[in-house]
This record gives structure tokens, sequence and C-alpha cells, in this order.
């Protein structure tokens, strides 16, 4: 992904923004089933997204945040008995591709906003029960807005999905032969706000930048 990220910041830097993430991580897994954002501990991150265009962009991002759960904030019987219970760390590398349902650009007019949303490939070690690096699946939905000149805004919340049932140290007793895709491996997810921003470059406002631009494409 570097490799990959280093011509592209180099060439494009006007179509390049950057990031800081802030917010809460969350598990689903055998101890916790279904609540979305159970248990929540502190997550940030930074990233780099390029624009191929005001609506199709690429993003590099590190996030970081904590794991926990324990059987005794539910109420089934079994889970109460059994009294599992874990904490540890999450850290994730990904790549997304994301689409703006609206036209948007970073230095784009003030309050443009758009909904999008994100899906990718990525890996991530986990130090939980047991240290692991596995590949995951990430997907989210966001909402991106301009509040000053080439400053934004966004909101996101995002599902990771696993191929890695040890989380919380408790795996199903199910025969290889018989794992569905989805399986029941364990989730984690990221929710937060992010700052984003362009370094400023005062040629990309100068007609004779433009025009030099304009004649190079002629060219």
């Amino acid at each position: 992904m570097l490799l990959l990220f280093l011509p592209l910041s180099l060439s494009g830097q006007r179509n390049s923004d950057y990031g800081v993430f802030a917010g809460a991580s969350s598990y689903i897994g055998d101890i916790n089933p279904d609540r979305l954002l159970y248990s929540p501990m502190p997550a940030g991150g930074v990233f780099y997204r390029y624009n191929f265009n005001p609506r199709e962009a690429l993003r590099a991002n590190f996030f970081i945040g904590g794991l926990k759960a324990n059987d005794l904030d539910f109420k089934s019987s079994f889970q109460r008995a059994r009294a599992s219970s874990f904490s540890g760390t999450v850290g994730e590398w990904a790549l997304q591709f994301e689409f703006n349902f609206l036209p948007y650009t970073t230095q784009g007019k003030l309050w443009d906003y758009t909904p999008y949303f994100a899906a990718g490939a990525g890996a991530a070690f986990v130090t939980t029960t047991s240290f692991a690096c596995i590949p995951v699946i990430p997907f989210s939905l966001g909402f991106k807005v301009n509040i000053y000149k080439n400053m934004g805004f966004e909101a996101e919340y995002g599902f990771r999905k696993t191929f890695y049932d040890n989380f919380d140290g408790l795996k199903d007793m199910v025969d290889p032969s018989d794992y569905a895709w989805i399986h029941n491996n364990d989730w984690y997810s990221f929710a937060g706000l992010a700052v984003t921003w362009k370094f400023y470059n005062k040629l990309a406002g100068c007609p004779a930048y433009s025009n030099g631009d304009s004649n190079k494409r002629k060219r």
C-alpha cells in the first residue's frame, strides 16, 4: 500500500487529502452476538485519500482501538455461568474504495456535503487472548462536509468482517468442512469523527497555472 500511494501522493497533491480520526471501537462475537457499539473503547487513526474525481476515491488508513467484553454483561443464564471475559487491542491497515453519493471535493464550496460508502481489504493485528495477524474486509458508511476552505469534517461507522474466531478465546466446536463463508467469526467496528485537509496550493487557484495545465494536456 505504501508503494502504491507514494507515486500517487507525489504526482497528485491537488487530488489528495489527509485525515485524523478519533472515536470508539467495539466487538461482536461469541460473548456479544448482536449489540452494536457494545462496550465501546477509545480508538483513533490517520488516513490518506486520493480523489480520482468528485465521486470516487481510494483511501489508505491505519486505525487502532481497544476491545473488551464480559459474559456478565448479559442476562443469558448460560453466559452468566460461563463468565468469560477478555480485553485487548486491535490495529488495522486497510485500503478502501470510496463512493460519494453527491459530487464532493475538500476544496469545494463551504458546506458542500455528501453521504458516502466505502469497502475494501486490509490486515489487522489482534492482542486479546493471544496475538494474531488476520485478513479483514472493511466496509463503512459516512457523511462528509466542508467546514473551511481546504478543511472537511466526517462522521463514519464501519464494520470489519474477519476470518478469525478467537478474539474472545471462545471457538465454535464446528467441523471445518461445515464452515459457511460467514461462519461465526468475530467482528469489530470503528465509529467516530475525522477532520480532513489538503495542503493548500496557491497555484491551484491561479489562472496562469490552470492555463499551463490546459496547454500541457493539449500537447
